[in-house]
């Protein structure tokens, strides 16, 4: 395994358009939040906006840069015919897959915590200067407060496990850009379909079984809204994940590369 972590990791770092794409990763998802915080404002109390989800607002736009990532370690490999000689290197094509996943989570969990961290320090600074004050019943955003914690770490293990599931569902599908389209549909269409359902209870069953409802664990106010409690929207994504790693298992096994 020592090996096989070795090689996939030379693979990700000499990539060229790694480094540019985890970098777009920490800009777009701190420059969004930023760019919330600073313009989402609050004129008295009452104010139905949550300050820590303002402030991770970028995760929803950083995961279509993670879902690039993530889906090019895997099918530029199958577009190139590399994946031939991973193969010959790694004959064990479990190992293979599991590599690829630890190596894309420790890049994407590194890139995440510099976004997620930097979203969280724009926030706490611009978050008061527009209106999200004590006087209005909003304290300052705070790792002490366990809400706030669990927010900003689960933000962290959110834009991993999409990475996952990208990871995943790549691996089956083959195609670069069939796959981005995929995903993409899944993060951004399916929500928009989903909010488009007239029925109240239809809309909160679909809001629960798609990859999305892994937001949730931004929240941090009006719990009792949510389709699913912070941590069993995670939840959710956590087993599309797994899912989508356990169909990659089976097809990389039975399918030639």
């Amino acid at each position: 395994m020592t090996n096989a972590l070795r090689a996939e990791w030379t693979k990700l770092r000499t990539s060229p358009g790694t480094a540019w794409l985890l970098l777009t990763i920490v800009v777009l998802t701190v420059g969004v939040g930023t760019a919330a915080a600073a313009t989402i404002t609050c004129g008295g109390t009452g104010c139905p906006e949550d300050p820590a989800k303002i402030s991770f607002t970028g995760v929803q736009l950083g995961q279509a840069v993670v879902v690039i990532l993530a889906v090019l370690t895997i099918s530029g490999e199958h577009a190139t015919g590399m994946l031939r000689v991973s193969l010959s290197a790694v004959p064990n094509r479990l190992r293979l897959l599991i590599a690829k996943a630890i190596v894309v989570t420790g890049a994407i969990g590194a890139a995440g915590l510099l976004a997620v961290a930097g979203s969280f320090l724009a926030g706490r600074l611009l978050l008061p200067g527009s209106g999200f004050t004590a006087a209005h019943g909003f304290a300052r955003l705070s790792l002490s407060d366990g809400a706030v914690l669990r927010a900003t770490t689960g933000s962290v293990l959110y834009l991993v496990l999409i990475a996952l599931v990208a990871l995943g569902l790549s691996t089956v599908v083959r195609e670069t850009a069939a796959s981005i389209g995929v995903l993409l549909g899944l993060l951004y269409l399916i929500p928009l379909i989903t909010q488009a359902v007239s029925s109240p209870s239809w809309k909160r069953h679909l809001q629960q079984i798609t990859p999305t409802a892994g937001l949730s664990v931004q929240a941090t106010t009006q719990l009792s809204t949510l389709p699913l409690t912070p941590w069993q929207g995670l939840g959710v994504l956590a087993c599309w994940a797994a899912g989508s790693l356990l169909l990659a298992a089976v097809v990389l096994h039975r399918r030639d590369a």
